[in-house]
């Protein structure tokens, strides 16, 4: 027969074999969560912070977005979309160095990763879609709209301060090419959008490959959590008119 202190040997090993398990349980956990995370960020879904006003009221400086990236990769870009596209060249002035201390960066490294942290948002621009490749686009009408295929928009979501009308800042009548888009703030008066940089060489245009995706939630804060509305009422009938 065993003896008390056998007994008590081996409860010692196996609670240890059980604490052993557990850790690695644990372990592999972790690494299965980061692991479907990072894969997630990378092919399905990703998130932004918002750094500027230029989507006022729609969006508010420090919004977080999540980001649909099977658009426009296998689900095609629509009027109205709120997209995060890469800076064509020039709209974005260049941005200082963030510095941040070693524990600070390697912790913005993680959550960048496995997507709950966004180190490039400031590289990124975010705006609605209001031209898609062949679509004229032009402003204003004479009472101030922006026109797609001749079909003048109503557009609920765009802030345009006290006693201006125009729906922008500059006029524009362009058709746009085939694989870009013809995007806009929807803060009109403080956006660096298609409009303000008819002068560069891409003449304000985006093109499509340049899009990560389509942003269709507020995430954070919590009391500003709501879906993205792409507004179809406001474009319905324009590809008709499309010539």
């Amino acid at each position: 027969m065993p003896t008390r202190s056998n007994r008590v040997a081996t409860e010692r090993r196996g609670r240890r074999r059980s604490t052993g398990a557990f850790i690695r349980d644990i372990l592999i956990i972790f690494v299965v969560a980061i692991l479907v995370s990072f894969l997630i960020k990378t092919f399905i879904v990703r998130s932004f912070y918002i750094p500027s006003a230029s989507m006022e009221n729609t969006l508010q400086i420090d919004d977080r977005i999540i980001v649909n990236e099977l658009e426009p990769g296998m689900i095609p870009i629509s009027h109205g979309d709120v997209v995060v596209f890469r800076d064509p060249g020039g709209w974005l002035a260049p941005q200082p160095p963030v510095h941040q201390n070693g524990f600070g960066a390697a912790v913005d490294q993680v959550l960048t990763v496995i997507g709950l942290s966004a180190a490039d948002s400031n590289d990124h621009l975010i705006k609605r879609v209001i031209g898609l490749p062949g679509d004229r686009v032009a402003c204003c009408t004479a009472d101030g709209h922006v026109s797609v295929n001749g079909q003048a928009l109503t557009e609920p979501y765009i802030l345009v301060p006290p006693g201006k009308k125009d729906a922008a800042t500059r006029s524009f009548d362009v058709t746009v090419p085939k694989g870009e888009l013809w995007v806009m703030g929807d803060n009109r008066y403080n956006s660096q959008d298609s409009s303000l940089n008819q002068d560069l060489p891409g003449r304000g245009f985006v093109p499509i490959d340049h899009v990560v995706g389509r942003a269709f939630v507020i995430s954070w804060p919590t009391n500003r959590w709501t879906w993205l509305d792409d507004y179809p009422d406001v474009f319905r009938g324009v590809e008709e008119n499309q010539k």
